[in-house]
């Protein structure tokens, strides 16, 4: 929105200034003449009434114009003094501004020296900065690859540990059943051997009274 209204700004100011150009010169030419004929005017009323009744007309008129032209220029003269004066003085003022910018200037000529150093410092931590990032980042890829390497190495570990652990487990399960299968087995074999011994001790009185006598003391006689 600000954008139209600067435009038109700036395009009023350009018109006034085009208008206003041409007639600066007149107006100031106008000024001077108004000038010169109010000051005529004082003059010649200054010189009319003195008393100049005894001198001639013609020499009434030589001396007027005289007069007239000797207070011109006096009064030029004054006026070119304090033009003098005034310019003098503005000037005084503009070279006190001068030497003021001038020292600003240098003041920021030396900040700009000191900035610049500033930044050239800057620059090289910079590029301190950015190669010690750079070599962390190969270094940090690096030690990602590893870890991802280990990761699968330990993975590795891990499965084949699972095996192993499996494969004793199986191997202590089969040890097992066949610790079981050995004391059933020999659990049997002492039930029947128990059963064995019960029926012969059992059946050990009925043999020895069916035996006759002299055998039967053979038989204690060899026990």
């Amino acid at each position: 929105m600000l954008g139209w209204k600067s435009h038109v700004r700036s395009k009023l100011r350009l018109r006034d200034e085009s208008e206003k150009d041409p007639f600066t010169g007149v107006f100031t030419c106008l000024h001077e003449t108004q000038e010169r004929l109010e000051f005529r005017n004082q003059i010649l009323e200054e010189i009319h009434c003195k008393s100049l009744d005894k001198v001639g007309v013609e020499d009434g008129r030589q001396t007027k114009l005289v007069h007239l032209q000797l207070r011109e220029s006096e009064h030029l003269a004054e006026k070119f003094s304090q033009t003098v004066s005034d310019l003098t003085a503005v000037l005084y003022l503009k070279e006190a501004e001068i030497q003021y910018w001038q020292s600003r200037v240098t003041h920021y000529h030396k900040e700009a020296l000191r900035l610049a150093k500033g930044s050239n410092s800057l620059k090289s931590t910079l590029s301190e900065y950015e190669f010690t990032v750079e070599c962390q980042s190969k270094e940090l890829a690096s030690l990602q690859k590893e870890n991802e390497r280990l990761k699968e190495a330990l993975a590795q570990v891990q499965r084949e540990k699972d095996q192993l652990l499996q494969r004793w487990m199986d191997r202590k399960s089969e040890e097992a059943l066949r610790v079981n299968e050995y004391n059933n087995t020999q659990e049997r074999w002492r039930r029947v051997l128990r059963h064995i011994k019960k029926h012969k001790e059992m059946d050990k009185p009925a043999v020895l009274e069916a035996m006759p006598r002299s055998a039967h003391t053979a038989h204690t006689e060899n026990h």
